[in-house]
């Protein structure tokens, strides 16, 4: 792993914010929330109506919703662990439109995430056209995860 590490995440309730929160401390790294440009409320977020926001952008490939926000000095990361909460078995259409902000060619991508009761399934295979040019390590699920066990996590990927 390098030097400069970017611990970058998506949370939609917090529950990923604590996550990337906690791995941002292990790795000794700086953290970045992806911001939606329109927030989402509860009812976007409600996956139970076919109608809900996050519903439509799940079931649009296409779907990029806009960020607020942008990583400052994105070139002087080698490293970036990027989180999100899993939804429909993958992981929001926001972290492609994250993705393709930015230059990776030669970053490392580690994913991470937060599932109520999913893996990362096959998260990783549907990013990488997002990022092509980057090097992709894998990924895990960081639920009750401590900060102890995300220091062994991060000091295995070194190897």
């Amino acid at each position: 792993m390098s030097k400069k590490i970017l611990v970058a995440y998506f949370s939609a309730s917090g529950v990923t914010k604590k996550a990337a929160s906690l791995l941002a401390k292990a790795a000794n790294a700086d953290l970045f929330e992806i911001q939606p440009k329109e927030p989402y409320t509860s009812a976007d977020l409600d996956w139970t109506n076919k109608r809900s926001r996050s519903t439509i952008e799940m079931n649009d490939p296409s779907s990029r919703p806009a960020i607020g926000n942008c990583v400052e000095g994105m070139e002087d990361y080698d490293t970036v662990f990027l989180g999100f909460p899993v939804w429909w078995y993958t992981a929001p259409t926001i972290i492609k439109t994250f993705l393709e902000s930015y230059d990776f060619t030669g970053k490392q991508i580690v994913l991470f995430a937060t599932s109520g009761g999913s893996g990362l399934g096959k998260t990783e295979i549907a990013l990488k056209p997002c990022a092509p040019n980057a090097v992709w390590k894998g990924g895990k699920l960081l639920n009750g995860a401590t900060e102890s066990s995300l220091k062994s996590w991060v000091e295995s990927l070194k190897e």
